[in-house]
């Protein structure tokens, strides 16, 4: 009998220890065979749930462990934070098995020693998990505990937007975010294909916030071994990126360069609306990667795209010819998809300093490879301004042969006061990830 428990450990501690990304790693569980269709959703939920709520786990631990979390074994804090999650957050587990089934995995990963000390604390918390003291509400070490997210990055996001814009955000950090596909325009439309994937047993609707999207609402686990997907008719897309793609105005015919293009979802969405006629250069600086975008492409039936290997903060010469659009989707600290990367969530925040200056210098390499007229779409998925709106105002200020673009985007709410060429979505609402887009036109 397969012990559904010791696979969620394993699960975890390759997330731990190998910087695993946990969206990779919870697909592989879903993908996995089992022997009960139960025994799947339990360790699904079980492996999610306890990476979105670290921190708030290894802040319990430390009110009833002798031993703080940072100086416990990684291996006994997994089962203790399997052990804790079951208790205060499934509701369907009663707490003895809670406690039983974890401690019985002491010897299965050889942890023979740790078997009293996970079960004194497991107990504990379970004779006390109803008088747990959190931290005062309102307080920033609130935020950081009940939603799990370093205080760093709350400190940083609250400083930006203000105590209630940064729990809002937070909130819908948690909980498993709708999958969001672009509909291949080339081969199908929305209401076709939500009729084929229903024949596959996937539920799917119109998104409310971009035309040919849409979002599965069920039986997304199948929809990568659907035939669907295989003939190229969707590919994984956020709203956000998709709106993002609407930003850069390429028509039939244009020549466009996206130069972070890796793993190439923006790069298809742009020759799926210049209805795969014209020319787009996808360039990454990670070779490995151009072949992964190459085969996306092949499925999605797009032959416009050419992928070439460069440093996008130095020009190579590889790139000779002016562009009429150009996209810099940078490299960033990613604290707008804490929803779809909650492991994100929990990291200390990284030098933000000399990454803004690789996006700037990236945003300025760029612009000299566009035409006169041409648009430049400058991009991230992150909430952070010194890597967003003071990059694009910097650009203006430095660049004078450059001015705004208006953003022309319908259904859009504007959470935040910003120039009409740059917009910060967050998923408030519009359940899109938390992304930046900031536009420019070289006269």
């Amino acid at each position: 009998m397969e012990n559904i428990r010791k696979i969620c450990f394993d699960a975890l501690l390759k997330t731990a220890t190998e910087d695993a990304y946990s969206n990779v790693v919870a697909s592989s569980l879903a993908k996995r065979k089992y022997e009960d269709k139960r025994n799947k959703a339990f360790v699904c939920a079980l492996y999610y749930g306890i990476i979105e709520r670290e921190i708030t786990l290894d802040y319990i631990i430390s009110l009833f462990s002798r031993l703080k979390p940072a100086k416990i074994d990684i291996k006994a804090k997994i089962l203790l934070r399997m052990g804790i999650y079951q208790i205060v957050y499934m509701d369907k587990v009663p707490d003895s098995a809670a406690v039983n089934e974890t401690v019985k995995l002491c010897p299965k990963i050889g942890m023979y020693s740790a078997k009293g000390f996970i079960n004194g604390v497991l107990r504990n918390v379970a004779r006390e998990k109803d008088n747990i003291k959190y931290p005062k509400p309102g307080s920033e070490e609130y935020l950081s505990v009940m939603y799990s997210c370093h205080i760093d990055k709350v400190r940083l996001i609250v400083k930006s937007y203000g105590y209630e814009l940064c729990e809002e955000y937070l909130k819908c950090s948690m909980g498993s975010p709708v999958l969001t596909a672009r509909v291949n325009t080339l081969l199908t439309n929305s209401d076709e294909i939500i009729k084929i994937l229903a024949d596959e047993n996937i539920v799917a609707e119109k998104n409310s916030v971009v035309d040919n999207a849409i979002d599965i609402t069920d039986g997304a686990d199948n929809l990568f071994s659907s035939k669907a997907f295989d003939n190229g008719l969707l590919h994984i897309q956020d709203a956000a990126s998709q709106i993002c793609c609407r930003a850069i105005g390429a028509k039939e015919n244009d020549l466009v360069y996206d130069v972070c293009a890796a793993p190439g979802g923006k790069t298809a969405t742009v020759a799926q609306i210049m209805n795969n006629k014209g020319r787009v250069i996808a360039c990454d600086i990670h070779e490995h990667k151009l072949g992964l975008m190459n085969e996306t492409f092949s499925r999605l039936k797009i032959n416009i795209i050419d992928t070439i290997c460069r440093d996008a903060s130095h020009n190579d010469g590889k790139l000779t010819a002016e562009a009429d659009a150009i996209l810099c989707d940078v490299p960033c600290s990613g604290l707008g998809i804490f929803r779809r990367k909650p492991e994100l969530k929990t990291k200390p925040l990284i030098n933000t300093k000399e990454l803004a200056k690789l996006q700037y210098k990236i945003l300025c390499e760029s612009a000299k490879l566009l035409r006169s007229g041409g648009t430049l779409v400058y991009s991230t998925c992150t909430l952070n301004p010194e890597e967003n709106s003071e990059n694009a105002l910097r650009f203006l200020k430095e660049h004078p042969e450059f001015e705004p673009k208006r953003l022309e985007i319908k259904n859009i709410k504007r959470i935040v006061d910003e120039p009409d060429n740059m917009i910060t979505l967050f998923p408030n609402g519009m359940k899109t990830d938390g992304f930046f887009i900031s536009a420019f036109i070289k006269k």
